[in-house]
């Protein structure tokens, strides 16, 4: 199982190299449009225009999906495509975006599956109408069933379990994973991985992850609640900085340690202030997904065979190489 899953991840690494190789960049639209693609590569896609329409279930003020849009906006801006990028974290609106792309006509959808079963009729309405349909980031054990053509993004089971297996090495023993939205595929796989892999006792503690006060009352008064905890796991850059602050408030002698980086996560790591994080490079998720549809429609290529997942993750960002990435944080690519 861990064979197949190296093998992919190789993939997803030969994969990259051979699309910034092939292809070139033209503007999606806007300035940071342009400076991505200069980032992505030096040439020009002479293919005809495409629309692509790429739709998430991001929470507005989620910094995240801004890797995830930049990555795709210099795939965009190289492969001559018109990006039209829409956001919604409701399971219904976001199903209700993909229609309105399905009758604006676009000639490709990227989207993510939180909630993979709001989305399978409408993911089947576009197949039906000849729009090829891939999937990132969310719905990795459910892209196949919902007809999608291919998936970027990070195993989360395995994710899961290598964190849990890590913090067995730190020494922890009683962790508290903090789920931001509860029923997402992919945040409720992380924790049960977690659990899986830990040997130690794992809680879950669920919060609004649309409300970062909310979510700072909620850690804090776990922790004092429940002084037997050592180690605070949350599953974005934000609520692990957030959590940073409730250990402090509190006295608490929780360690923290999180999935997903940014710019300011990785500052937090080299201060020693967070142990460590899971990359899951959504820059990558963002790029592939849109350029993989360009290679379709223009080549008649796709990843994985059709059948495997292309992954982007896990990487583990530690106080030992996390000066390595810094600089590609620094320019949101990490």
């Amino acid at each position: 199982m861990r064979r197949h899953h190296r093998a992919a991840a190789l993939t997803a690494t030969a994969v990259a190299g051979v699309l910034f190789a092939a292809g070139c960049s033209s503007s999606s639209g806007g300035k940071d449009s342009e400076e991505g693609a200069a980032d992505a590569s030096a040439g020009k896609a002479t293919t005809p225009r495409m629309t692509v329409a790429m739709i998430t279930h991001a929470a507005p003020g989620d910094t995240f999906w801004d890797l995830i849009r930049k990555g795709a906006e210099a795939a965009a801006a190289k492969d001559n495509i018109k990006l039209v990028y829409s956001n919604d974290p409701s399971a219904g609106n976001q199903a209700n975006l993909v229609q309105n792309a399905i009758d604006q006509k676009v000639d490709g959808i990227a989207l993510t599956a939180a909630k993979p079963s709001a989305m399978k009729a409408v993911v089947a309405k576009a197949t039906a109408a000849g729009i090829p349909v891939v999937g990132f980031n969310s719905g990795l054990d459910n892209w196949k069933d919902l007809g999608m053509l291919e998936y970027f993004g990070q195993d989360e089971n395995i994710a899961g379990e290598a964190f849990g297996e890590r913090l067995n090495e730190t020494g922890a023993e009683h962790a508290l994973c903090v789920i931001q939205e509860q029923g997402h595929v992919a945040l409720e796989a992380r924790c049960a991985g977690l659990k899986k892999g830990f040997k130690g006792k794992t809680d879950i503690l669920y919060v609004n992850g649309t409300d970062m006060p909310s979510v700072k009352s909620t850690i804090t008064a776990k922790l004092q609640q429940d002084s037997s905890i050592d180690q605070v796991v949350t599953l974005g850059a934000p609520f692990a900085l957030t959590a940073v602050q409730s250990v402090s408030d509190t006295g608490a002698k929780a360690k923290v340690a999180t999935f997903d980086l940014n710019k300011a996560l990785v500052s937090a790591v080299q201060d020693g202030k967070v142990e460590f994080a899971v990359d899951q490079q959504p820059y990558l998720q963002g790029y592939l997904a849109v350029d993989s549809l360009w290679l379709y429609k223009t080549n008649g290529n796709f990843s994985g065979g059709g059948t495997a997942p292309v992954l982007t993750g896990p990487a583990f960002i530690t106080k030992d190489n996390v000066d390595a990435v810094a600089e590609f944080a620094a320019k949101g690519t990490r």
